[in-house]
Formats: C-alpha cells, sequence, structure tokens
C-alpha cells in the first residue's frame, strides 16, 4: 500500500474528466440504475398504482362518429346556373368546410336545440371529487346563462372531433360522452346543424341577391327606358321614320331616282317624236310615217282621198293630158288634200311639242325633288351618328335588364329550393365499447411515465449527490487512495453516545450498564468485525508506507466536525496499542476537544500545560489498563485562542519529538480543516495524515477545495478513510463492498458485522 499522491493541481481536471467520461458511458447508467433501483421502483409502482386507480375511479366515455361527404358533382337542379357561381371543390375548400364544422355558430345551435346548458356533464365540474375541489375556488353564486353557454361550449369543443380523412373531400364528425346514445345523438346533431347552416347560408346570400337584383332591376328599368325615350326624340327631332326597315327620306330618295330616270326617258322619247315630226314637216311631201299619224283617221281619209284622186288624176292626164281641166282641178283637190294633211301633221306636231314640254317640266321638277331629298339624307346621314349611339345605348340598357331579369327570376326560383353539396354517408351510432379510459394506454402509459419519471429522479438524485459515496470517488476527487471503509456500527443510540462524558476507567473497564456496544472501545470489544478489520487496514498501510517515509507521528483529521475522526482515532490507538506497540492518543483539538471529554473528562491538566510547562508529561498521560494505550489529554477549562500559534510554537515541536522517542506510534486528533486552520501548521512536525471523509455526507467540492487549498497536507496524506459507510446501501454502489460477500464469503474467517 505504498501512497504516491498526485498534484493538488491535478484534482479539479481529472474530476472533471472523471465526471464527463462516467456521462457518457454506458455502464454508468447502468450503475445508476442500480444504485437508485429502490426508488425507482418505488415511483414506477406509484405511478402505476395511481394508473390503476384512475382507471377504477374514471368515468367511462363513448365516442360515437357520423361521416360527411362533401360531393364534388355540381347541382343540376332545372338546369340552371347558380346566382352565387358554382366553383370546383378543391382540398383547401374541405378544410374549410372542417373548420365551419368547428365554428362556435355550428356548436351553439346543437347546445341550443339539445339543452346542453341543463346538462350537468356540460356545465358540471365532471365528477364529485373535482367539483368539491372546484366548489372551494369558485363563488357560490349561481352562473348566468351566458357563463353557462360559455362553459357547454368549452366542455362541447374538447369533446367534439373533427378531421378529415386523408385526402378524400370524407369528414368525420365525433362526439365523446359518458352517455353512448347521447354521443350518438350530438354527433348527428352536428351533421344536421352543418347542413341546416349550408342551406341557411346560401338561402341569405341568394336572398341577398335576390334583394340586390331587384333594385338593379329597377335602375336599368329606368335607365333603357331613359334611352329608348331618348331615341324617338332625337327621330322625331331630326324627322327620322323607320318604314319597312329603312329610313323613310331613304325610300323617298330611291323612289325620287326613279322617277327621275323615267321622266328623262319620257322627255327623250317625247323630244324624238317631236323631231321626227319636224323632219317630216320639212319635206315637200310629208310622208306621214307617224305612229299618231298612221293611227290617225283624218289623215288616212285624206291619205285614202289623196291615193285615189292621184289615182285617177294619173290616168286623166295620160288620156287627156296634163293641163286637161279635170286632170288640173283633181290636181286642186290633191293640193287641198295634201294641205290638210299638213295641217293635221302641224297639229300633231303641237301635240308632240306639248308633251314634250310636258316631259321635260316634270323632268325638271322631279330633279329639283331629287335635289332636296338628297340634301335631306345628307342631313339625315350625320344625324345617324348620334342616333347609333343612341340606340347602342339602349340596346345596351335593356339586354343589361334582361339578364338581370332573368337572374332574379333564377334566384327567386333557388329560394324555393336551397341546396347544398354536403351529405350524410354514414350517421353515428350508440357505440358498445367505451372509448376512454383505454385501459391498456393508461396502464401503458402509467409505466412510460414511471419508467422516465423514476430515471429522472434518478438522474436528478445522482446529480444533486454530491457526497462521497465509492472508493473510486475519494480517488478520482482527492487524489489519494481509500484506504479503508468503515461501516457504522451500532444503533442511533450507541452513535449519539460514542463521545458520551465519562471517566477514562469507565470506558476502559467497559461498563457492563451500557447495553449498546462502545465505539470508543470497538475495536477491543470486537475484534473480529469487519470495523475492526478495516481499523487493521489503516495500520497496514502506516507499516508499509514506512518504506517511503518514516510514519510514527499520524494525524487525523476531516473537512467537518461530526464525520467520526476522533473515534476513528481512538479504535486505530488502541488495535496499535493491543498488539503491543507503545502508543499515545493526543488530542490537539484546542477549540472543541470533544475526545478528552469523552475519555478524560475530569482532567485538570492536558496538553496545553505540557507545552507551557506547568506540567510534566508524566503527570497528564492516563493509560489504559487493558489496551496500555497512553493519552494525552486536553483541559476541560482551557480557554484559548491563538490556537494555531500554540501548534506552531516550538515547544510543541519539542513536545512531538519527545513524543517520537518514548512511543512506537503518535495518534494527534487533530481539529476538522474547514473551521480552523489548526491542522496546516502541524505539516512540519506531522510524518502523515490520514483524511476522514463520511460516507454519504460529506460534499465533494467542499472536501476537494480544502485539500487544495492546503498542498502540504496533500503532500503527505497517507490515504483517505470513508467512515460510518451504510453496508446495506454500499452494494449498490460498490458490489465487493456489499454486506452480501462479507455474510456470505468472510464470515468464515470469523468476521461479524
Amino acid at each position: 500500500m505504498l501512497q504516491v499522491n498526485k498534484p493538488a493541481s491535478e484534482i479539479n481536471s481529472e474530476f472533471v474528466e472523471m465526471q464527463s467520461s462516467q456521462s457518457q458511458s454506458p455502464a454508468s447508467y447502468l450503475a445508476i440504475i442500480r444504485r437508485q433501483f429502490p426508488t425507482m421502483i418505488a415511483i414506477l409502482a406509484a405511478c402505476l398504482i395511481v394508473a390503476l386507480l384512475y382507471l377504477f375511479t374514471a368515468a367511462p366515455q363513448y365516442t360515437s362518429t357520423a361521416s360527411m361527404v362533401i360531393d364534388t358533382r355540381k347541382v343540376q337542379l332545372f338546369q340552371q346556373q347558380s346566382v352565387l357561381g358554382d366553383v370546383a371543390i378543391d382540398s383547401s375548400t374541405v378544410e374549410t368546410q372542417v373548420e365551419i364544422l368547428k365554428s362556435e355558430n355550428i356548436s351553439l345551435t346543437v347546445i341550443r336545440d339539445l339543452h346542453l346548458i341543463d346538462d350537468p356533464e356540460f356545465t358540471g365540474t365532471g365528477g364529485a371529487l373535482l367539483g368539491a375541489i372546484a366548489g372551494l375556488f369558485s363563488s357560490s353564486s349561481p352562473l348566468s346563462e351566458f357563463e353557462l353557454t360559455r362553459k357547454a361550449l368549452e366542455q362541447f369543443a374538447s369533446n367534439r372531433v373533427i378531421k378529415r380523412l386523408g385526402t378524400t373531400y370524407v369528414m368525420e364528425i365525433g362526439f365523446t360522452s359518458r352517455d353512448p346514445a347521447k354521443a350518438a345523438k350530438i354527433a348527428n346533431a352536428i351533421a344536421d346543424a352543418y347542413i341546416v347552416d349550408q342551406l341557411e347560408a346560401k338561402y341569405q346570400a341568394t336572398r341577398r341577391a335576390s334583394v340586390w337584383l331587384q333594385d338593379r332591376i329597377k335602375e336599368l328599368r329606368t335607365q333603357a327606358s331613359t334611352a329608348q325615350r331618348a331615341v324617338v326624340d332625337f327621330k322625331s327631332a331630326n324627322n327620322i321614320v323607320n318604314t319597312g326597315g329603312r329610313l323613310m327620306n331613304e325610300q323617298q330618295l330611291a323612289e325620287v331616282n326613279s322617277q327621275l330616270v323615267l321622266a328623262h326617258a319620257a322627255t327623250a322619247e317625247a323630244k324624238a317624236r317631236l323631231d321626227r315630226m319636224n323632219s317630216i314637216l320639212r319635206q315637200e311631201i310629208p310622208d306621214a310615217s307617224v305612229a299618231d299619224a298612221l293611227k290617225n283617221e283624218t289623215i288616212v281619209k285624206l291619205r285614202a282621198q289623196y291615193v285615189d284622186m292621184a289615182s285617177k288624176e294619173s290616168i286623166w292626164s295620160t288620156k287627156y293630158g296634163h293641163d286637161h281641166l279635170a286632170a288640173v282641178n283633181l290636181r286642186r283637190q290633191m293640193d287641198e288634200i295634201r294641205k290638210n294633211i299638213t295641217d293635221e301633221l302641224k297639229r300633231i306636231q303641237e301635240s308632240y311639242k306639248s308633251d314634250y314640254d310636258i316631259a321635260l317640266t316634270r323632268e325638271e321638277s322631279i330633279k329639283t325633288s331629287l335635289n332636296a331629298a338628297v340634301s335631306e339624307a345628307q342631313l339625315t346621314n350625320q344625324a345617324q351618328i348620334q342616333l347609333r349611339e343612341l340606340e347602342s345605348t339602349a340596346q345596351s340598357y335593356q339586354a343589361m335588364y334582361d339578364n338581370f331579369l332573368q337572374r332574379y327570376m333564377e334566384s327567386v326560383q333557388q329560394q324555393s329550393f336551397p341546396i347544398t353539396e354536403a351529405r350524410i354517408i354514414s350517421a353515428a351510432t350508440m357505440p358498445l365499447k367505451k372509448s376512454y379510459p383505454k385501459s391498456l394506454v393508461v396502464l401503458a402509459a402509467g409505466l412510460l411515465g414511471g419508467l422516465l419519471l423514476s430515471f429522472g429522479v434518478a438522474m436528478a438524485r445522482e446529480l444533486t449527490d454530491n457526497v462521497f459515496r465509492t472508493t473510486e470517488q475519494v480517488e478520482e476527487i482527492l487524489g489519494t487512495n481509500c484506504l479503508a471503509i468503515l461501516p457504522a456500527v451500532g444503533g442511533p443510540a450507541a452513535r449519539s453516545r460514542s463521545l458520551l462524558p465519562g471517566s477514562l476507567a469507565d470506558r476502559f473497564a467497559n461498563n457492563p450498564g451500557n447495553s449498546n456496544p462502545d465505539l470508543l472501545r470497538y475495536v477491543v470489544e470486537n475484534p473480529l468485525s469487519r470495523y475492526s478489520e478495516a481499523i487493521r487496514t489503516l495500520k497496514v498501510a502506516m507499516d508499509l508506507n514506512s518504506v517511503v517515509r518514516e510514519n510514527r507521528v499520524l494525524a487525523v483529521t476531516s473537512t467537518l466536525p461530526n464525520e467520526g475522526k476522533s473515534t476513528l482515532s481512538v479504535n486505530l490507538a488502541q488495535l496499535m496499542a493491543h498488539g503491543g506497540a507503545r502508543v499515545i492518543l493526543v488530542d490537539t483539538d484546542l477549540r472543541n476537544p470533544s475526545l478528552s471529554r469523552a475519555l478524560v473528562p475530569d482532567a485538570q491538566v492536558g496538553l496545553v500545560d505540557v507545552i507551557a510547562l506547568r506540567a510534566g508529561l508524566e503527570d497528564t498521560l492516563v493509560v489504559d489498563p487493558e489496551t496500555k494505550l497512553s493519552v494525552l489529554p486536553i483541559a476541560a477549562n482551557s480557554k484559548l485562542l491563538h490556537t494555531n500559534e500554540i501548534l506552531a510554537s516550538k515547544a510543541m515541536h519539542n513536545l512531538v519529538a519527545l513524543l517520537r522517542s518514548k512511543f512506537d506510534y503518535v495518534v494527534l486528533d487533530m481539529p476538522p480543516m474547514a473551521p480552523v486552520v489548526d491542522v496546516r501548521v502541524t505539516s512540519s512536525f506531522v510524518d502523515s495524515f490520514l483524511f476522514v471523509v463520511e460516507w454519504g455526507k460529506t460534499k465533494t467540492d467542499v472536501a476537494r477545495h480544502n485539500l487544495r487549498g492546503a498542498p502540504e497536507i496533500h503532500s503527505k496524506l497517507l490515504g483517505a478513510v470513508l467512515n460510518k459507510a451504510e453496508t446495506r446501501l454500499l452494494s449498490r454502489y460498490e458490489a465487493y463492498h456489499g454486506r452480501h460477500y462479507y455474510q456470505k464469503y468472510y464470515a468464515k474467517y470469523g468476521y461479524v458485522e
């Protein structure tokens, strides 16, 4: 057991590395579970018990589900297009309908129709226990109708489940209640309320559209009448008359133009007849080859007479000679007849001239009318531009009026036949099995929650458990060997009386009236105990370490008071003295000489008197008659302030040197390191220090801080001792130190607890 202590500067860094390596090691988690196993089992059992109690006390809940589909096919009622438009249903539309189903409007409709504000399930607290607890924090005044409605609405929303099935157009409407029939009734009521709401929404929308269309129709009717009246007034003001789809002035212009053509032809014909007649009259013997002349009876008769006389004149002239009176008379008669024919032709000429003048006059008149018609047509054409604008406006207003009137009639019909795209494909029925609580789920949740909670509590206990419990912790944190683990011995009464006042003779005489074992003489009274064997381990460590340096002066100290350093000092000194060595136990805790009060409560002189040369060493020593252990106490009436100066004095050094020469071992019961600095001044005359750590109580950071601040002590540290270890719990941290190994194996050698 050679001791090689680590430098104090490496204690913190190695401790951090040790913790990080342990936290990352899977074996560390198993070690945590092993150490905290009873706690984890207790928490897990508590969670399972809570789950079972919940299963036995929770009211069963039943869930009923109805299915509704949003039909994507367009309704073709009366083959009419909807006034509001008929849009195709997409995914977002279905999600919108889901939100509508979740709206307060639908929920309030169901609550009102089914009178749910009168149902204790919706307005009560849900149970006798919860009701009693809620009654403690609620006012005694009754709730108003609005408050009952809001409370019922909140409970209604928590029990309702509405979801879309995948990417389909089908929606599931579920409701959970204590009564299976009520659950089915409410689920169906939600679906019915949604359909009625959709119908009402469409009816109201159509009704609003009808009212708007009616007002718009009145306005359009007025505008159309005004526009048509403007067309009529404009036609009247501009003398525009339509007949047969054409303007009257256009028809008149066409007719006058036709008349002008006919008049021009008639004039030309009359002029031609007149010219022909003039040419005939200019002939010596007019040739009346004119239609009117040929048709004239007078001319026909005269020509017949003339031909007859010409025939006679020719015969008589030939027969009687040209100058015959008869021939002359005939020629005179023929001239008279030719004159008559000429006169008749002149009369026809005058008739032709009159016809020509009339035709010419008529043609001029028609030309004048044509010019007037053309002028009027030009004015009318200019007015036609504005007329077309007025007619276009009138037609537009009329078309809008007709269109709105048709839409209005359609909306009126749709008010009488409201249609919705939603329909129920599966009505909710009364469930036969409860949906909540599910026994397996609750038990699994309790088990899982218990495991997580227990592991969390275990980790929290481990993280907050910054005390020494294993030898590895001592070695890693303090940088020194853990020489032994001293078990906690005796009952609570024995541990509390380990330093009770009494005379040394009584202690050494082993008062038989004390039924509890005396910790100050435990190694003497129980030499084969586990505690005594651990003390022997310290004696062996001292002897083995003497190879490196002399270990005759041993100082026992601790971090804080009440960690058992004085008890350890007494037992270690008694063990070595009982083995035949010359041993002296010196109480050097000048501030709190608890060891002296326990062993020699009536001492009048002691260590301080020896150092001050007020008493001799032999006069102050007390010797145990059984083990021959010498004890140098401190007088109980000593009230000292500068104790560190006394321990660091030359007289103290001389006293220790004297004790080295007289005894084989000098055991110094030192004060704790944290409250006072007395221990640090003794490093010059102490060979080795034994550091006592109380199992499960000494804080790791406090002990590490004190050793790090005292490198002169750490360099002479023989080792550390884990004191007051609970052997029953030690096996969870280090199995080889557990009670099982001692009872099964070590008991064969006579060891007892």
